[in-house]
């Protein structure tokens, strides 16, 4: 299958505000580093850094202009979990699930979660406060079990501290 050809930098009707500034960083970016093998990480990365997440808007504007199909990008992005195509929240709460932590209450303290916030793993909330993930392991097993907002790490999480947690980002 040929690949796409590029046709031009991308470019935002005035080229203006916000999003014109937004194409413009991604597209510097793009440049900077598309003649590069493993380039299309860092220019995904750079683009999810300005934006928060990965539109398809951008991603379309990226496999044009580094000349990749839109399928290896999907590829990329849906296999790395730093990598997210949806908005996610202001505080991302990622919920370990390991082995440890699952056998020492982490589901109760996920079904606390779940009906204090009102979404399921994989959602935001609808102020775009928090968003819900699990995770395999935070490589925290003896504190377990551990809940992580952010880059702050909560060690033996209860039900009751959970709540209290929750309240002191809301």
């Amino acid at each position: 299958m040929e690949r796409p050809k590029p046709v031009g930098p991308i470019t935002v009707p005035g080229g203006r505000g916000v999003a014109g500034r937004i194409f413009s960083q991604i597209q510097a970016s793009i440049d900077e580093t598309k003649e590069e093998a493993g380039a299309l990480i860092p220019v995904l990365q750079r683009a999810q850094g300005l934006v928060g997440y990965l539109p398809q808007p951008i991603l379309r504007s990226i496999a044009r202009d580094m000349r990749v199909s839109l399928s290896e990008i999907y590829g990329i992005a849906s296999f790395y979990s730093f990598f997210t195509m949806v908005p996610r929240g202001k505080y991302v709460i990622s919920m370990c699930m390991g082995t440890a932590c699952y056998v020492r209450g982490g589901e109760r303290i996920l079904n606390t979660v779940q009906k204090e916030l009102g979404i399921d793993p994989g959602q935001t909330t609808h102020d775009g406060l928090f968003s819900l993930e699990m995770v395999r392991c935070l490589g925290c097993c003896g504190l377990s079990p551990v809940v992580a907002i952010e880059d702050n790490i909560y060690r033996r999480v209860t039900p009751t501290k959970m709540q209290e947690i929750l309240g002191t980002y809301a």
